[in-house]
């Protein structure tokens, strides 16, 4: 029989005295891609929640996702946030490691943990709901207008994010219905978003990801465990409370594709800067050749144009890029036959001023691919440090 609510709460209210200090005590740092196994057999792989980062960012990206916006309900305040993210926590902290939660109705789904990850990212308004405003990092608020969005609200802004990704539908769905069960006294939904990529059966681990327009998506990420990654995607010197953490920006990206099929193969490949099959640069033989922005054609024109889109991405610093941690959705046909699909861009970055904002800019003015895709959604996360066994997301700034 599923024990009271309130009764819960109260069992993890009275822990808070033993949580105090101990993120600041705890030094074990996340493993790289390299040191994580890419599944194991039956879907049983974990991996760890616990350690300086949370995970799902460096965590090599798993076959599903599913990102939940949640708008905090009126006059929810520190103290209840507080009593939210314990409850998350504990949820989370079962469940990745193939555990059910407290109270929970279908403990069989939990079985299996499939590589689970929850991670949260803190939107504009939960630092006014808990009174902490002085401490939300400026670029924690909305984006700069781009003369391409066209963004909806129903796909816009969000006072907290569980971004939920699996190697298996069903241990996703699970998770996902254990934790907004448990914020939903806390926290209405304010979106739902779901995205897929090629599962680790499909590819050998670390191949670069295709999106739902055939190209090769995320060949100059950082990569995780070296300086440039660190530099790039965790807090180094922001707010004491985000060290170790990141930012977050979700856009969701609706896809021309009907017109994008209609292109050549020539056009597309001129458009992205890379070839289709490959992923090289124009200039290049391999995916991961570095793209000769000075070679001219024989006519005297740049091979790779100035608004193509590797050009107008381009950042020479490794430390100043972005992590892509992206996903393609799917959400059928139209009435027509006319496919409603896009991409669910996830970028990490240390400082979403510093890093997101300067690229997208250069993007809008001037990126040709800008012909087949629409902005449609965007929100902005501050997205906390890992904790301790015995600590909780968000102790660093609420505890």
């Amino acid at each position: 029989m599923r024990p009271p609510r309130l009764t819960r709460r109260g069992l993890l209210a009275g822990s808070a005295a033993t949580a105090a200090g101990a993120l600041a005590a705890y030094a074990s740092p996340r493993p790289s891609y390299a040191s994580v196994p890419a599944r194991a057999p039956g879907g049983s792989a974990v991996e760890p929640f616990h350690g300086v980062h949370q995970a799902g960012i460096a965590t090599p990206p798993q076959a599903h996702a599913v990102f939940v916006g949640l708008d905090l309900r009126p006059g929810t305040r520190r103290e209840a946030i507080v009593r939210m993210m314990r409850l998350l926590t504990d949820d989370v902290r079962r469940l990745t490691e193939g555990r059910p939660a407290l109270a929970d109705t279908e403990p069989e789904l939990a079985v299996l943990a499939a590589r689970l990850t929850v991670t949260f990212g803190f939107g504009p308004g939960l630092f006014t709901a808990a009174g902490v405003e002085d401490l939300r990092p400026e670029s924690i608020a909305p984006l700069p207008g781009f003369v391409v969005d066209k963004l909806e609200k129903r796909w816009t802004g969000a006072d907290l994010l569980l971004q939920i990704c699996a190697d298996d539908p069903v241990t996703l769905a699970h998770a996902l219905r254990m934790t907004v069960k448990d914020a939903r006294s806390f926290a209405r939904v304010r979106w739902t978003q779901r995205g897929f990529r090629r599962s680790p059966q499909t590819q050998a681990p670390g191949t670069t990801q295709r999106n739902l327009m055939g190209q090769l998506d995320g060949t100059v990420n950082p990569v995780p465990g070296t300086p440039d990654f660190d530099r790039a995607v965790w807090v180094g010197d922001g707010p004491q409370w985000l060290r170790g953490g990141s930012t977050l920006v979700l856009r969701r990206i609706r896809l021309q594709l009907e017109t994008w099929d209609a292109a050549d193969r020539v056009a597309k490949e001129f458009t992205v800067g890379r070839r289709l099959d490959t992923g090289a640069p124009l200039t290049g033989q391999k995916e991961h050749d570095e793209p000769d922005f000075d070679r001219l054609n024989a006519n005297g024109f740049p091979v790779i144009s100035e608004y193509a889109h590797i050009r107008r991405a381009h950042v020479a610093d490794p430390g100043m890029r972005i992590l892509r941690r992206v996903y393609n959705y799917d959400e059928g046909l139209t009435p027509e036959g006319h496919a409603d699909s896009g991409l669910l861009f996830a970028s990490y970055q240390a400082d979403i001023d510093r890093q997101f904002v300067p690229v997208q800019k250069r993007l809008a003015e001037a990126d040709l691919l800008n012909e087949w895709t629409t902005p449609v959604g965007s929100a902005v996360f501050a997205v906390p440090p890992g904790c301790s066994p015995e600590g909780w997301i968000g102790e660093t700034l609420l505890g």
